[in-house]
């Protein structure tokens, strides 16, 4: 009962923010229940199919989500989900913790980047921007979405910022439309990354029922916030949520 009474209030706030949050259930399961590395890894990024699945049709209902785009970038992140998974089965668990919680800082520091400094013009919408065509399109899919599944298979994470940066650099999505067609993307990402764990065994299907079910709900709950509460909220919460998550991971 503990497990889905946190985990309900970790999807809360993953579908306000718009994320996964594989990297930082990971986090939550290793520092206060104790799971190996390898199997938060796999149970967390399976669970985000779910997690995801209620997020982003709360999103769509929002009119947050660019199908086409999600749809492309995600058949791509399945490719690199499921080779990460295998990949990730070689790295030692301490190795793997460490290799983790840096993905987690590195994309908290890069969204920093984007919304608190004047270095963020570089990630913003330009206003003559528009989501490439033809032949740019399928190959700026392709790059974000085998890149960003290559990572969320090897460190069990959702990649959920560097998919947003990615959605708002290359297709120039507004914020609140890279929120919601990231969890569009992870859909395919986790189901497939998380299978890629479970043929090697490393995801336990008891804990992935208690994970999955209270992140779904909150999940579907958060995302009714996304438009409602004041946009600093918002962007505050990005950037925090992968720094708790990684500081857990280490010193947790």
């Amino acid at each position: 009962m503990m497990v889905f009474t946190t985990m309900l209030i970790v999807g809360l706030l993953l579908g306000f923010i718009g994320a996964g949050g594989s990297g930082f259930i990971i986090s939550i399961l290793t520092a206060f229940f104790g799971v190996p590395i390898h199997i938060a890894l796999g149970t967390s990024l399976a669970a985000m199919v779910v997690t995801s699945l209620s997020g982003a049709f709360s999103h769509y209902r929002e009119q947050n989500v660019v199908v086409r785009v999600g749809l492309a970038v995600g058949l791509f992140g399945m490719i690199g989900a499921f080779s990460g998974s295998r990949i990730a089965h070689i790295i030692p668990d301490q190795q793997l913790t460490w290799f983790t919680a840096s993905m987690l800082f590195l994309s908290a520091l890069l969204l920093w980047l984007r919304i608190f400094t004047r270095f963020g013009h570089i990630f913003m919408k330009k206003d003559d921007q528009t989501t490439p065509k033809g032949m740019h399109f399928w190959v700026a899919t392709a790059g974000l979405g085998l890149i960003t599944g290559m990572l969320s298979g090897v460190f069990g994470i959702g990649s959920s910022s560097y998919i947003q940066l990615g959605l708002l650099m290359i297709f120039g999505l507004s914020v609140q439309q890279s929120v919601g067609t990231t969890l569009f993307i992870i859909l395919p990402i986790a189901l497939v990354g998380g299978l890629g764990y479970y043929t090697i065994g490393s995801l336990d299907v008891h804990l992935f029922v208690k994970v999955a079910a209270g992140t779904m709900i909150g999940s579907y709950l958060g995302a009714k916030f996304t438009n409602r509460l004041h946009s600093m909220v918002l962007k505050v919460a990005i950037v925090v949520v992968p720094i708790i998550g990684g500081l857990l991971l280490l010193f947790g």
